[in-house]
């Protein structure tokens, strides 16, 4: 049994002082917007935070965000609920799932080390981010990405488990 390189990808919490370049994070949200979404919707919007103070009132709205403050960027994946296929937050949800997915690959790929942290659909989260980073009414904070070059180095894994997969019929 072989491994693939996709299975590398671990969440990093730890970051070195080191500035992560602007050409590095387009990379990264050119593969975001290149996700499948919903009748080719793309409801998806990015707030990239390099500013400390962005990434402390980041940091600020998400317990478990607190990586931030030492990270390169933030980047905050918003849905405008207005552009998602039949204006439904279950689309909306989906498509920006999967941009974030490919935002974390992407991330990965050019040896930077990233970390997921949720906001949606925690609803004093999603008020704090839309308040601090000024968001119009239709645009839902979905999650927020810290990322740097990494100071720690997860070992590679896999979560595979045979008991989740069924074929043909459950």
């Amino acid at each position: 049994m072989t491994t693939i390189d996709i299975l590398s990808r671990r969440s990093v919490r730890k970051y070195t002082t080191d500035p992560v370049g602007d050409d590095q994070i387009r990379i990264a949200l050119e593969a975001a917007m290149a996700a499948p979404s919903a009748r080719h919707c793309d409801p998806w919007h990015f707030i990239v935070v390099k500013e400390q103070a962005g990434r402390d009132a980041l940091a600020d709205a998400l317990p478990y965000g607190q990586m931030l403050r030492g990270a390169a960027a933030g980047i905050i994946v918003c849905g405008d609920i207005t552009a998602a296929h039949r204006g439904e937050l279950s689309y909306l949800l989906q498509d920006v799932s999967a941009a974030i997915e490919n935002l974390l690959l992407a991330l990965d790929l050019q040896g930077l080390g990233a970390v997921w942290l949720g906001i949606h659909p925690n609803d004093d989260r999603i008020a704090a981010v839309k308040a601090a980073f000024n968001l119009p009414d239709n645009i839902i904070p979905v999650s927020a990405i810290a990322l740097g070059y990494p100071d720690e180095f997860p070992e590679a894994r896999t979560r595979y488990d045979e008991t989740k997969v069924h074929h043909g019929t459950w």
